[in-house]
């Protein structure tokens, strides 16, 4: 069987990892002078209580060619094919890595690493499609082909609370993140292409405006493929996300409404309150 394997960002649960054995290879965060693999010994809380005393976003950085050799061994040697997934080329170098430790182990060809496009469980939708087809016994090519086909539909995108992070990583201007905090200004961004982008900014309490995003994709969330919907937050409010998924089953589309915590390398990003509904079209 086909062993899938995607970087920390794929933003997926343990309970989820479990079930369709997929291992995660982790990203790197650094804090000032000390470095934390993505979900080892750091919590987002932590990073956003560092970032916020700081006045600074965490730099994060790709898996360490160690790290990714020693995953990729034991299914090179037994000759198993391995499909790797990760984060969108345009932001980390993470998948390279993952090429490199192929080369480096003399497996290009039973290796295969595809490069989502995009973050999060964005990417957590390609890999768990990738698991359930690993598990029917296709191939790495007829995975790979069906998930290159799947790529362009993804809908990824979140509202997020403050635009401070996003401004510290050098994501937004210093203006933007200023007039978006005095107007109470909360944007969608969407992934498209591989990057993230600006769209439709809402306004008012963080609250209300996740339901108004969500409310805003009725249309697509009823043409969009039935498996699974993912709610997908930095720490939100209990009763928002509950009202979120009642919304979301109140649809009677999805088979599994799905809700995961953004891992560190994401959270430190958009910082926290964040929620985004990720399906695929």
């Amino acid at each position: 069987m086909v062993k899938i394997i995607s970087d920390s960002t794929c933003d997926l649960s343990e309970e989820l990892v479990k079930k369709y054995d997929i291992s995660i290879l982790p990203l790197h965060i650094l804090l000032g002078g000390e470095e934390y693999e993505d979900g080892f010994g750091i919590t987002p809380e932590e990073i956003f209580r560092w970032s916020d005393a700081n006045k600074t976003t965490p730099k994060t950085s790709a898996p360490s060619m160690e790290r990714a050799v020693e995953m990729l061994k034991p299914y090179v040697m037994e000759g198993r094919e391995v499909v790797c997934f990760s984060i969108s080329d345009s932001m980390s170098t993470s998948g390279n890595v993952m090429r490199l430790a192929a080369e480096e182990l003399g497996a290009e060809k039973i290796v295969t690493v595809i490069n989502s496009a995009n973050l999060s469980t964005g990417i957590g939708l390609l890999v768990i499609e990738a698991a359930v087809m690993a598990g029917e016994g296709k191939n790495a090519a007829e995975i790979a082909a069906r998930i290159e086909a799947l790529k362009p539909l993804v809908r990824a995108s979140f509202v997020v609370d403050t635009l401070t992070y996003l401004h510290r990583g050098g994501r937004c201007s210093g203006l933007a993140a200023f007039a978006g905090s005095a107007l109470k200004l909360h944007p969608r961004i969407a992934v498209e292409d591989g990057a993230m982008h600006p769209g439709k900014k809402y306004r008012g309490k963080i609250d209300k405006v996740i339901l108004s995003y969500v409310q805003d994709m009725e249309d697509e969330l009823r043409q969009a493929k039935t498996d699974r919907v993912f709610i997908t937050h930095s720490g939100c409010d209990r009763e928002t996300v509950e009202q979120v998924r009642n919304y979301l089953e109140g649809l009677h589309v999805f088979r599994e409404v799905l809700e995961t915590r953004a891992g560190g390398v994401i959270s430190s990003h958009c910082g926290p309150g964040t929620l985004g509904v990720l399906f695929i079209a």
